[in-house]
């Protein structure tokens, strides 16, 4: 148990180069969170509901982070900061990570039953801060989700997702393979595409601009010898 305790502890150190030492990862409220989870949620598969939710609680009250006690988390799940909230039908892969204020929220069910009604993360996923994942949907392994995006769709796996409502970069997912992206968010290399884009249309503007010089230069002449029959 102290092994595997030490090994999340150096998961999250490889993955946030804030802390200096293990003994800071042991404050992130994230970690306490996902501590609180795992005996909810022990209890909940038990059957006991009320103290289930009483420690769910209790540890929103402490952490600022809502884990449902249903809700089903892999290994070395991070949370960097807090003011999550992961719903009851959620089920979470290995070496997710997620930043502040993410949600995995679920939809109204059209049969009026609960059932799944939360997202699947898969492994080696990064949720960026300020994003929603809405829904019953399958977010693929490796998958990146960008700041505040609004995911509603299954995510293919290695796709990364940006925007409101949240689209793909198109990015091939062997052309973007790292072991791990900060804040789920690219700089580089999977906005290509949009950079491409941004490129092509300055082109263009540049050239729109050429010829409305040379419209203006061809009327001048036009203008100035009229001007001079009107004298």
């Amino acid at each position: 148990m102290f092994e595997r305790l030490i090994a999340y502890l150096d998961s999250i150190k490889a993955r946030d180069p804030a802390p200096r030492t293990r003994w800071e990862v042991l404050l992130y409220p994230g970690v306490w969170a996902l501590a609180y989870h795992r005996v909810a949620h022990w209890l909940f598969e038990a059957d006991l509901f009320f103290l289930a939710r009483l420690v769910n609680h209790w540890s929103r009250m402490v952490t600022g982070i809502d884990i449902h006690p249903g809700a089903i988390i892999g290994r070395n799940f991070f949370i960097d900061h807090g003011f999550t909230v992961i719903g009851e039908t959620a089920e979470i892969g290995d070496n997710v990570t997620i930043y502040q204020c993410v949600t995995l929220g679920g939809t109204n069910p059209t049969n009026g039953q609960g059932g799944k009604r939360h997202p699947t993360i898969g492994d080696d996923v990064i949720i960026g801060s300020g994003a929603q994942v809405i829904g019953p949907i399958t977010v693929g392994r490796r998958a990146r989700i960008g700041a505040n995006a609004v995911v509603t769709d299954e995510v293919p796996e290695g796709a990364t997702m940006i925007g409101l409502k949240a689209r793909s970069t198109l990015v091939p997912a062997e052309d973007w393979v790292k072991e791990f992206l900060p804040y789920g968010t690219p700089c580089d290399d999977p906005c290509a595409p949009s950079r491409d884009c941004v490129e092509k249309l300055e082109t263009e503007l540049k050239a729109l601009r050429s010829e409305l010089d040379a419209l203006r230069s061809e009327r001048q002449p036009v203008s100035a010898k009229r001007s001079g029959t009107d004298d």
